[in-house]
């Protein structure tokens, strides 16, 4: 599961005139900037009021994730970045306003499996009938939302015509937002999983996609386990992938195409690929230990060379000693080369198409 920090949206949902949402929400995100930085998420604020989304216009059902219209796509593209959600809602005759319900209901699958935590404020009932009210649509939509929440009573917040409300609100905001950041961590796996970039992988549960350069620690783990026995068999330790810290992976991360497969927010296996002019290059394949002989291998090896449309051959090298790796590559179809580039290693070459 990536280390990468969270991007958790705050919402302010009333867009009347002179309401005291645009207040509410500016406390709100001062308030929890300290627990935010320690918590390593990154508070977004937000107006729907900003988003010009007029009533519910798109021709196609939100499942679908066909918009029509750029207001749409721009609020599909800022709630699929986000891991997590704070509503700041007033309380409108019992209910949630009706720009928050018309902002849910423009999309779906980009609400999946994120948390979504709730300040209210109103009078009599503090806004938390709005939150009642709110709960049974955002469930619909598999947000997960929170046990903690915020419920501003506007009598007890308001000082010299300003919001200001007491410590217990500030705590209170501090343990919703802790609570948001342990469950948004936890459904990672289920937001990825089901995420449209993602592909099902070879193991029940397991799920691959792309690893950027957040993802450096799991790698650093695999790799370690990996490339041990790679030394062993090969009696070197000069093997780059035993040596590289966060920071080397980091880096290459960012260059290379990197796939990686995952279950249970646990790195199971990866392969990168890079183009260098008319050849593929392979390399890094790795697959946890104990899952070797399963055919996580040669999945992994077999969506790398999906890449190589357009080129001539595809390029790999493993230990001269691997011999396991060395068959299933040639079991591939691949072919030794006569000379390798590196010295204590084998190149191979298999044309595409083959």
């Amino acid at each position: 599961m990536t280390t990468r920090r969270l991007r958790v949206l705050v919402l302010v949902c009333s867009t009347r005139p002179n309401a005291l949402g645009p207040a509410v929400g500016q406390w709100l995100t001062d308030t929890l900037a300290p627990s935010a930085e320690l918590l390593d998420a990154d508070l977004v604020p937000l107006s729907i009021g900003d988003l010009g989304l007029p009533f519910l216009d798109e021709e196609e059902h939100p499942s679908t994730g066909v918009h029509q219209h750029e207001h749409t796509r721009r609020w599909s593209r800022i709630v699929d970045e986000a891991d997590g959600f704070v509503f700041v809602t007033p309380e409108y005759n019992y209910g949630m306003p009706a720009t928050l319900k018309n902002a849910l209901d423009y999309l779906s699958p980009e609400w999946a499996w994120k948390p979504a935590g709730f300040v209210s404020y109103g009078h009599t009932s503090a806004g938390t009938r709005a939150v009642q009210h709110a709960k049974q649509v955002v469930t619909t939509l598999r947000l997960v939302p929170l046990g903690a929440t915020v419920a501003l009573r506007i009598a007890d917040v308001m000082h010299e015509n300003r919001v200001a409300p007491e410590a217990r609100h500030a705590e209170a905001a501090e343990g919703m937002l802790a609570e948001l950041v342990r469950v948004a961590r936890a459904l990672t796996p289920m937001r990825e999983r089901e995420h449209p970039a993602s592909v099902a992988g070879p193991l029940p549960g397991s799920y691959a996609r792309r690893l950027g350069p957040d993802d450096a620690a799991e790698v650093t783990v695999l790799q370690r386990c990996c490339w041990m026995e790679e030394a062993i068999v090969n009696d070197t330790l000069a093997i780059p992938a035993l040596h590289e810290s966060p920071a080397d992976i980091r880096a290459w991360l960012a260059d290379w195409h990197t796939t990686g497969l995952w279950r249970d927010a646990h790195l199971l296996g990866m392969v990168r690929t890079r183009r260098t002019d008319t050849d593929l290059h392979v390399g890094r394949l790795a697959v946890a230990p104990d899952l070797r002989g399963q055919g996580v291998g040669r999945w992994l090896l077999h969506l790398a060379e999906s890449a190589g449309e357009g080129c001539a051959r595809i390029v790999l090298s493993t230990g001269a000693s691997s011999h396991r790796n060395i068959a299933l590559y040639q079991r591939q179809g691949y072919a030794l080369l006569p000379e390798s580039e590196e010295a204590g290693a084998v190149d191979l070459v298999k044309g595409v198409g083959v």
